[in-house]
């Protein structure tokens, strides 16, 4: 079906650009763009899940810093060197 949007020039020519780059139509592009934002959009239920979990791949590297950290500390002298 044909239909008429308006688009902020800028984003167009991003949009173009990103088009040719991937070698796609700009139709293609965009019918791509709608589809992932509306995907997102319908399986967002609790926008705040969205974020829930994110950052338990960040568990190790905590662990390994509060480590070293420890270790630091734990070598510092108290003020005045005595």
């Amino acid at each position: 079906m044909r239909t008429t949007i308006e688009i902020p020039d800028a984003l167009l020519r991003w949009a173009r650009v990103a088009a040719a780059e991937r070698r796609i139509p700009l139709r293609e592009l965009v019918c791509e763009a709608l589809t992932e934002k509306l995907r997102v959009g319908v399986s967002r239920g609790k926008p705040w899940m969205n974020s829930f979990g994110k950052l338990r791949n960040l568990h190790k590297e905590t662990m390994r810093i509060d480590k070293l950290m420890q270790a630091e500390f734990g070598q510092i002298e108290p003020e005045g060197g005595h």
